[in-house]
């Protein structure tokens, strides 16, 4: 299993925090279970949101391809005659 990224701490973490204290404010509930289902499924939902944050992309592993394991051929190296060239007399 990865593990999760700084940037997907931060995601579920901010859920958490805000869900938390926007459920409070919005139920308006003073009672101890009251608050725990809050924070419970506050928690739940930021745990939701680490989770499902784009995680970076890993490049898979290159496969070895059947032409990598075969060298390619070298050609021959091309040997040329020297060029002929017209004999000059000596001026005398």
């Amino acid at each position: 299993m990865p593990r999760p990224t700084p940037a997907q701490f931060a995601y579920g973490s901010c859920t958490v925090v805000f869900t938390t204290f926007a459920m409070l404010l919005l139920s308006q509930t003073r009672s101890g279970p009251g608050v725990a289902v809050v924070a419970v499924a506050a928690l739940a939902l930021g745990v939701l949101v680490a989770v499902t944050a784009p995680s970076p992309r890993r490049r898979p592993a290159a496969a070895p391809s059947a032409t990598a394991a075969r060298p390619l051929p070298v050609p021959p190296p091309r040997i040329s005659a020297p060029a002929a060239e017209p004999v000059r007399g000596r001026a005398a």
